[in-house]
This record gives C-alpha cells, structure tokens and sequence, in this order.
C-alpha cells in the first residue's frame, strides 16, 4: 500500500440519497472494489454521503451524535461503519463527511480513521452553502447546520492532510492557512451542484492546489436527489485528484466509482523548492 513515503489513495464516488442504511451500504460496495482494484492505503468518500436530500428532519434523523474524540466510544452506525472498514482494510479512512448532531444545531463534519479504527482528525465545515444558482434554485445549508471555527490536519503516513469540505473551496485563506499548518494534501468532499460545478468544479480545485502547492482530493457525489419539497437536485461528480503542480492525475466518470493515484511528496517538495511562493507572498 505503501512504497517509501508515496500513498496509494481512492476517491470514492457516491449518488447517495436520503436512506441511511442504503447509502452505507453504497458506500461498503465501492470501498472493497476500490480496496480490491487498487490496493490503497487511503480511501475518501464524499460530502453527506450518510444522508443526502430530505428535510430538515431527515437530516435530523440521519445524523449522529458523536463520540468524544479520542474515547474510543461507540458511535451511531456511520461512524462505526468509517471505524469498521478502516480495521477490516486496515486502510487510513477519510469518512468524506456526515450529519453530527450538535444540541439544536447539526454540523457538516469530517471524520478521519487510521487503520486499527482510531479516530485521528474531526473537522466541521467553516464555511456554509447559502447561495442561489444561476437556475434560481436556492440553497441555505445555514439553516440546518452551525459553522466549525477550526483549522485541522492530521499525519497520514509521511503526510500531512488537511481537511475541508465543499464550499469551502472558495476561501482560498483556509486552503493558505492549511498549507502553513504544514499541509501536503488538503481534502475537498463534495456535494457539488451540476449548475455551479460544470463552470467552477475544475477550476477552483486545481486553482487551490497550484496556490498551495498540495495534491487535492475531492470525492464527490454524483446525479440525482430528492429535496424536503421532493424537488430533484443534481450534484456534479468528477471526483478527482490533482497534484501540486495543478495537473489532475485520476478521475471518476459518470456515476459511482472511484480513481486512484499514488500520492508521492517529492512530487510537492520539488515545486515548492523550484517556485517558492509561500515565501514570496506579502500581502496575506
């Protein structure tokens, strides 16, 4: 899985809906064929894989109250499931991100595993999809969900990954604060729109891995959802994954799957030396 400090890592790629237990079991599908197919050490999966579309309580429903971190308690069955595929594959899981419930708030929260199933990163999403897209559909994830507040990487073999989610994409002081923290690969799951992702998806991510000199990866859900009015809404997919240098290595066709590449650090070390803009920069 491992040669040297290189990583073998599969973004997973998801057309989840509202049930729980099917997308779990989605999601078990595609990681043993990836596991299988390619031999990573790492796997992601998408934004709101356990619960995508439905009404606020849906969501409610779906999401998670969760263990302290580092406790080693049991949690509800997405979390167990994230824990129990990272000891069977004895595999880094990077659970993309799932409902956390959070008193009369939910967060959108990033879940990371090691391979004997011990919790090693949490992140909640900073910043939240208020928008309306160009077709006027509008989108209040604020409505929901509370925002997060922290910066958060953790070491995945000789890595260090930083963790965001979606939207956050747009903010490139986040992805600037992660690559000071250290970052090597930054993580994007996504639940991306068709309207917004046909014109921005490609751009931003590989804007972001040229500005912080990081491999991305973003695993992303694919097609269509039913909304709490029973609207359908399409997300975009192209999972992908870009090197730092902005150049995409791997993506997902159309539909669930995956694609892998190998994450090598000399690839990042070697563009960072050749053009150092983290030093260079002055006004930020």
């Amino acid at each position: 899985m491992m040669q040297d400090d290189t990583l073998r890592f599969s973004v997973i790629q998801m057309t989840p809906g509202a049930d729980k237990g099917a997308n779990i079991a989605q999601a078990r599908g595609l990681i043993d064929a990836a596991v299988a197919a390619d031999r990573p050490g790492l796997v992601s999966l998408p934004e709101v894989w356990s619960c995508l579309g439905g009404d606020r309580a849906v969501k409610t429903e779906a999401a998670e109250v969760l263990p302290a971190a580092g406790s080693g308690e049991t949690g509800g069955d997405a979390y167990e499931f994230l824990r129990e595929t990272a000891r069977r594959h004895r595999i880094h899981v990077h659970g993309g991100s799932i409902g956390e419930q959070g008193g009369d708030r939910l967060y959108n929260t990033t879940l990371v595993f090691d391979p004997d199933g011990r919790e090693i990163a949490r992140y909640r999403k900073i910043h939240l999809f208020d928008i309306t897209t160009p077709d006027g559909q509008g989108y209040r994830e604020s409505a929901t969900y509370g925002a997060g507040d922290a910066v958060v990487t953790c070491r995945i073999g000789g890595l260090t990954v930083g963790l965001s989610i979606c939207y956050d994409m747009r903010f490139p002081e986040l992805y600037l604060a992660l690559r000071r923290a250290g970052a090597d690969l930054i993580m994007v799951p996504a639940a991306f729109t068709l309207q917004t992702g046909k014109d921005h998806w490609d751009v931003l991510l590989r804007a972001r891995a040229i500005e912080t000199q990081c491999w991305i990866a973003a695993a992303a859900c694919v097609g269509p959802h039913r909304d709490g009015r029973g609207e359908t809404r399409f997300t975009y997919g192209n999972s992908l994954i870009a090197d730092p240098w902005g150049s995409i290595v791997a993506r997902v066709s159309d539909g669930p799957g995956f694609a892998t590449a190998r994450i090598d650090p000399a690839r990042g070390a070697k563009v960072r030396r050749d053009m150092p803009v983290l030093e260079h920069r002055k006004l930020a």
